[in-house]
């Protein structure tokens, strides 16, 4: 039985998440939510919500015992850029691209 969250159009690049993500792949569940607590990046706040919410499905819809839960798969995918104007000398403009991304998270038994 596997149970799918997903987050879109996050305010995170996806090369950060992806750091975040590497650290908790395969875990079981509790160990995961453990190193995203204590970890310092921005991403770790992000997935630890999104991974809270993929256990609480896991357990209101297919009633699924939580001790026994592991995250199966764990990506994150680029989204569009949100572009930005900044200005400069003589009247101009520079673009400023701020990144987004999608994250998908699948708990398993």
């Amino acid at each position: 039985m596997e149970t799918i969250a997903k987050l879109k159009d996050v305010r995170l690049s996806a090369q950060k998440g992806r750091l975040v993500a590497d650290q908790i792949r395969g875990l079981p569940v509790d160990k995961a939510i453990n190193i995203l607590a204590f970890s310092s990046k921005k991403g770790a706040a992000i997935i630890r919500q999104l991974l809270e919410s993929a256990i609480a499905n896991a357990e209101h819809n297919n009633g699924a015992d939580i001790d026994d839960l592991k995250i199966s798969s764990i990506y994150i995918d680029r989204a569009t850029y949100m572009p930005r104007t900044s200005a400069r000398a003589k009247g101009r403009g520079n673009r400023i691209m701020k990144p987004t991304c999608h994250i998908t998270i699948t708990v398993a038994d």
